[in-house]
């Protein structure tokens, strides 16, 4: 019997309702899909009899090894973090890599480090790697902050930095019944398409620790929330806010992304 292992943030899905999230998935024959996490393999078989492959990155040892002595021929598994691969490494590692013009990438992530591979699969499709879509188990709460809009209590850092470079859904809500053993969190499928930052900012890393640095600070005013970033002669928050046409009495989390990007164009680009 296959114990979750709480290092590893492990929660399988139940039979019942791994049909609804492939039916969800829609995977197709011609299709090759990055599976994160596959577990026990729930996930992985299903998508297998219905892709043209499968490559499992799993970082548990002992469920890699099962998955792989039990997998159809079409799916391969690789042990290891997913957070630490390059595009790089899924040109060696992924069936029919260089046959593919797109990728597709299912899984139920460990919601201890969904949040940081959300941003690495963002980075990936930025550094090339022809990611079509994710469509990702998370825990109910990061998805409302996925799917959220300005002015909500939920809009925040995730929203602007993942909806920037990519389109999100909630295609499927489940209760905490639907996992062995049940999480003590609510959970939901969502979907990611990823596209080129829009709008696109003069310096993409400037427009990340802007809005990290006045989320520190949400419930300032956008005056006083950005002394939280870094100062600059040549930017200091009364200028950024006048050159970008923003009210300075806002508060960041009424800022749309084109906003934001605004007002990140605003400071001088590093040399």
């Amino acid at each position: 019997m296959i114990r979750a292992r709480k290092q590893f943030g492990q929660h399988f899905l139940e039979p019942a309702w791994v049909e609804k999230v492939i039916a969800a998935i829609a995977p197709r024959a011609d299709e090759t899909f990055i599976e994160i996490g596959p577990g026990t393999g729930a996930l992985t078989r299903p998508l297998a009899a219905r892709a043209r492959a499968v490559t499992a990155f799993e970082i548990d040892r002992d469920l890699a090894a099962q998955l792989q002595a039990t997998a159809p021929p079409n799916v391969k598994v690789v042990e290891g973090d997913f957070l630490t691969r390059s595009p790089a490494d899924f040109a060696l590692q992924t069936s029919d890599f260089r046959l593919q013009t797109s990728l597709r990438v299912a899984g139920n992530l460990p919601y201890n480090v969904a949040s940081p591979i959300l941003f690495k699969l963002v980075a990936l499709y930025a550094d090339g790697l022809p990611l079509a879509d994710a469509t990702v188990m998370l825990q109910r709460e990061v998805a409302d902050r996925l799917v959220a809009g300005p002015g909500s209590r939920e809009y925040g850092v995730l929203s602007i930095l993942i909806g920037h470079s990519a389109g999100v859904e909630t295609i499927l809500k489940l209760p905490a019944g639907a996992f062995r053993p049940p999480p003590k969190v609510l959970s939901a499928l969502v979907r990611l398409q990823f596209h080129a930052p829009d709008p696109p900012a003069r310096d993409e890393a400037a427009f990340a620790g802007l809005v990290q640095a006045v989320f520190t600070r949400r419930r300032k005013t956008l005056a006083n929330a950005l002394l939280a970033f870094p100062p600059s002669v040549a930017a200091t928050p009364a200028r950024m806010l006048r050159d970008a046409g923003i009210d300075g009495g806002r508060r960041p989390e009424t800022l749309s992304i084109p906003e934001f990007v605004r007002l990140a164009d605003t400071l001088p680009l590093r040399p």
